[in-house]
């Protein structure tokens, strides 16, 4: 009962905008401020969170520490791009409501990434509140643009289907 009202309620999904819009804000003010902040670069965070994964209370896991070690710092420059830019792009698809779920998604991504890295700050309640996003599917966007992208893209994009034999084959 509870999922059928998050999911199909018209006062539910003006519940989900204002959180949409909420995270969407938060998301894109990081973004833009590491834009405009002279260079962002995720180096220096990323060695903190390699540093973090060792002694008795580690607060980074050793898998984790790992791959910013081997993958992310040899990358640095590639990660500062793609935080920023994805920062701001999930924030504006939020705010807009267009692609939410997707949007919704990869936000959620970056917030696991920036926990597994040892930072807590605003991220576990960005987490708690994606969720609920996720959850009401298509009517979190359906007070943005959603409303109109989605049947759109399902109207003139159909999926795929492939055509099954008429005949049986023969063995």
């Amino acid at each position: 009962m509870i999922i059928q009202w998050i999911r199909n309620s018209k006062a539910a999904a003006g519940l989900w905008a204002v959180i949409r819009i909420y995270l969407g804000y938060s998301w894109l003010t990081g973004g833009i401020g590491k834009l405009t902040g002279g260079g962002f670069d995720a180096s220096g965070f990323l060695q903190g969170a390699v540093a973090q994964a060792g002694g008795d209370h580690p607060a980074v896991q050793g898998w984790w520490a790992v791959f910013l070690e081997q993958v992310a710092l040899p990358n640095a420059g590639l990660f500062s791009f793609l935080v920023m830019w994805g920062e701001i792009l999930v924030g504006i698809a939020l705010i807009l409501g267009v692609f939410t779920n997707f949007a919704a998604l990869m936000g959620i991504t970056m917030n696991f990434a920036f926990l597994f890295s040892g930072t807590v700050s605003t991220n576990a309640q960005m987490v708690l509140l994606t969720v609920f996003i996720l959850v009401a599917g298509a009517n979190a966007g359906r007070y943005g643009l959603d409303r109109w992208v989605m049947p759109y893209l399902r109207n003139h994009y159909p999926k795929h289907t492939t055509k099954t034999p008429t005949k049986p084959i023969a063995s």
